[in-house]
């Protein structure tokens, strides 16, 4: 028995027919076409699936599309403006925070949700922050790296640098 889902994602609304098991991530890249949101290990022990799902940090994999009917989610699709890279995307390019690049969508959206609660945080509560992220390329450093720069330029008042285009 198959069942509607209705969600808004990075401000479009998508409404589909699905079965009942059909699992977030699934839903997200094979219904709404968002294939930034990435499918690692299905047991929600990488987080490469992260979103954000009405302000909160989720691991699409570990939720059926059904639980999220008229939920309001952000992908990684979701966080640049145009073809202006959101803080964290840039901190990434700008700081080699990323290696093969499998891990970033996730690691970028629990970095997001991590500063918007703590706009300051120190090295070691970033790495607390990121533990349910695994990256298996990079060791983290410049991951890190990317997140203090992006606070910087986050931070509530802070003067933003000019934002690097997308080409």
């Amino acid at each position: 028995m198959r069942r509607r889902v209705a969600v808004t994602i990075n401000g479009t609304s998508y409404e589909h027919e699905v079965e009942p098991r059909t699992l977030l991530v699934y839903y997200i890249r094979e219904q709404a076409g968002l294939t930034g949101t990435h499918i690692g290990c299905d047991t929600s022990n990488c987080g490469a699936c992260t979103v954000e799902l009405d302000g909160h940090t989720v691991k699409s994999c570990t939720m059926f599309a059904v639980q999220a009917d008229g939920a309001q989610i952000t992908t990684i699709e979701g966080l640049a403006k145009g073809s202006t890279l959101h803080p964290l995307q840039q901190a990434f390019w700008d700081e080699h925070g990323l290696q093969c690049g499998f891990c970033t969508p996730g690691m970028i959206m629990a970095a997001k949700q991590l500063l918007e609660r703590n706009p300051n945080p120190s090295e070691r509560e970033i790495r607390l922050g990121l533990e349910g992220n695994l990256c298996r390329c990079t060791g983290y450093h410049n991951i890190v790296k990317a997140i203090q720069a992006a606070a910087k330029v986050m931070a509530p008042g802070a003067e933003a640098k000019a934002p690097a285009s997308v080409s």
